[in-house]
């Protein structure tokens, strides 16, 4: 008794120490998002004069947000990140983790250099391979279009996703999947339903990972879709930023509202994220 005690208190310091770090980081990252939102309240001389204090009677000023309103469909640019966003995320975590299940399930001839292939993409930046997307978009006439862009960080997220769930589904007992196996269950539902609530913290530890870069990204949009059309809320704030003047009013309300949908996606995914990050410290 007193070993499993003993045991139990370190599983939980460990568990302890895993939030502390989380949070601290958490904290750190959010300093930033703090100041942008902070500035985006006060008049141009303020965010210069003191950019770190709360913005008073004398230094609050909407002028920002009018700009941002009047001047551009930052509503469309919004739909269009948002769209971009969640189907990205749909297909890395969908086509990531029946990857990861035929990779970590299936045993067959080459299929740890299969599994190499599939993360290289960790190693080599997709950006180097912008010339041939842009080829590809321009002959299968995808440019100015979403479509495109969603291929693209689909193909960018997968490789971080395969990896990452497949080291998840190689711990899961082999004796759950047998018995649904003797019970009748075809592949497809013992993936469904057994394995995919099992690694609820890997997927949204994938899933934030992945979101970020994707939301926040201005290369891909200003090279395949530079249409006003289908412009994304980072690519849309650029038109804020001149040669020789930039309206940082602008600039900061435009980024303060692309920050909050980010935001929101942390909350919903925080809790399993966080059981994700933590898995190992209680073992």
């Amino acid at each position: 008794m007193k070993n499993n005690g003993n045991l139990i208190n370190a599983s939980t310091a460990r568990t302890i120490a895993a939030h502390a770090v989380l949070i601290t980081y958490t904290l750190i990252a959010l300093f930033p998002v703090v100041v942008i939102l902070i500035n985006s309240f006060k008049t141009r001389k303020a965010i210069f004069k003191s950019p770190l204090s709360l913005p008073n009677s004398e230094s609050f000023s909407l002028v920002g947000y009018e700009t941002v309103v009047k001047q551009g469909d930052f509503l469309l640019y919004f739909q269009n990140s948002l769209v971009v966003t969640v189907v990205s995320l749909t297909l890395v975590l969908l086509f990531g983790a029946m990857a990861a299940f035929a990779l970590s399930e299936y045993r067959f001839k080459g299929n740890l250099l299969v599994g190499l292939y599939l993360a290289l993409g960790i190693m080599i930046p997709i950006r180097l391979g912008t010339v041939s997307i842009l080829q590809m978009m321009v002959a299968t006439d995808l440019v100015n279009t979403l479509t495109a862009l969603i291929l693209v960080y689909t193909a960018q997220g997968l490789p971080l996703a395969i990896f990452i769930l497949s080291e998840f589904m190689q711990g899961i007992s082999d004796d759950l999947k047998n018995a649904g196996r003797i019970d009748g269950l075809s592949e497809y539902r013992i993936f469904g339903r057994l394995v995919l609530p099992l690694i609820r913290p890997a997927m949204a530890t994938v899933a934030v990972f992945t979101m970020i870069p994707i939301w926040n990204d201005l290369w891909f949009p200003l090279i395949l879709a530079p249409a006003e059309e289908t412009k994304t809320v980072t690519l849309g704030a650029q038109v804020f930023i001149g040669q020789f003047v930039t309206n940082w009013n602008a600039v900061l309300s435009s980024l303060s509202l692309a920050i909050v949908p980010v935001l929101v996606l942390y909350v919903i995914f925080s809790r399993q994220l966080i059981k994700g990050i933590t898995a190992g410290a209680v073992k």
